[in-house]
């Protein structure tokens, strides 16, 4: 156990954050959730979170103990000032400044520090993300040393000491399967497969080997050839 027992999970319904959430609850005494809706065209993730919330509680007697409340928070305002394939019904395409159009400027930073915000008003002392500066899309807000200067920046302008946590920030998708199925197990690989949601056209469709998606955008590609290299293990 950590000596602080209290954790908030930004969790959105995908993959890593799933799996963030289950390193979450085998770690902490007591972990919340919050999710955020900001208008991104994938939203069906969103839908997926209730019963993916029901379904970890019921894998693990200690999981359901220590599973509490989650938080659902409108930053549609984010969605509104965003011109991004995520928030905005267009192709997905590189951009001149070498970044993708997935990237939805301040998105992370804007998560953490309303997290930071709930945490602070529910005594939840660390932050758990699915960041990741392995497998990414080269976006800036999911590097290490971003989360390292808003923690600082948060510990600061809140006179508190909260601790970002960001598991699968140095591990590949192959790594991150790996991870859920030591966490747990067979049954916990088999929902994350089945029940959460990457694509990001929030397409749900036909069940591939690696779950639900249109199977071609970015997000998709990165999840199907993390778990071709998963299996062949």
């Amino acid at each position: 156990m950590s000596p602080s027992n209290c954790a908030l999970v930004l969790f959105s319904g995908g993959q890593d954050s799933t799996t963030c959430l289950a390193w979450a609850l085998s770690r902490y005494d007591r972990v919340e959730t919050i999710g955020f809706d900001y208008g991104q065209r994938h939203a069906i993730e969103l839908s997926m979170r209730p019963s993916l919330l029901a379904k970890l509680r019921a894998l693990s007697t200690d999981w359901k103990t220590r599973l509490g409340e989650d938080h659902m928070i409108d930053l549609s305002v984010l969605g509104k000032i965003s011109d991004t394939a995520l928030t905005r019904d267009v192709a997905i395409t590189m951009q001149d400044n070498g970044l993708p159009n997935t990237f939805v400027p301040g998105r992370n930073l804007l998560f953490m520090t309303v997290a930071a915000t709930v945490a602070y008003r529910r005594g939840l002392d660390v932050l758990v993300g699915g960041m990741c500066q392995t497998d990414f899309s080269g976006y800036p807000d999911c590097r290490n040393d971003t989360m390292q200067a808003l923690q600082t920046a948060l510990n600061l302008g809140m006179a508190k000491n909260f601790a970002i946590e960001t598991p699968l920030m140095w591990i590949d998708k192959a790594a991150t399967w790996r991870l859920a199925r030591e966490l747990g197990g067979d049954a916990l690989i088999e929902l994350i497969r089945t029940d959460t949601h990457t694509c990001y056209l929030g397409e749900r469709g036909a069940l591939h080997e690696w779950g639900h998606g249109c199977g071609t955008c970015p997000a998709c590609e990165l999840r199907a050839r993390g778990y071709a290299q998963f299996i062949q293990e």
